[in-house]
């Protein structure tokens, strides 16, 4: 089982990453718009978060995900829409890996 604390502290550390290359930063909350109009992370930026956020995940748990598939980008709900979606997209797709990996 993994700890969503672990997985936004991931996405946290993605979108220092990203924020230098933004007009307007992120603010690292749980509310956070990652994807809509809302956000000011065009698709590009977006792209490279989640990129930084799978790299994360491997780095911190041996798992390679791929997030941005056409599963998650087909849901009507967003998992991309903010860090709170993403973290508990994250986590399922994280307890849905068997536990031998």
């Amino acid at each position: 089982m993994t700890h969503l604390d672990s997985i936004i502290s991931i996405i946290y550390d993605a979108i220092d990453d990203l924020n230098p290359t933004l007009r307007s930063q992120l603010d690292k909350t749980p509310e956070t718009v990652l994807f809509g109009p809302e956000s000011g992370v065009d698709s590009v930026g977006l792209v490279r978060l989640v990129i930084a956020v799978e790299q994360g995940i491997e780095n911190q748990f041996g798992i390679v995900l791929t997030l941005a598939d056409d599963a998650a980008v087909s849901q009507r709900n967003s998992p991309f829409r903010s860090v709170r979606r993403l973290a508990a997209f994250v986590k399922t797709r994280l307890d849905e890996v068997p536990a031998n990996g």
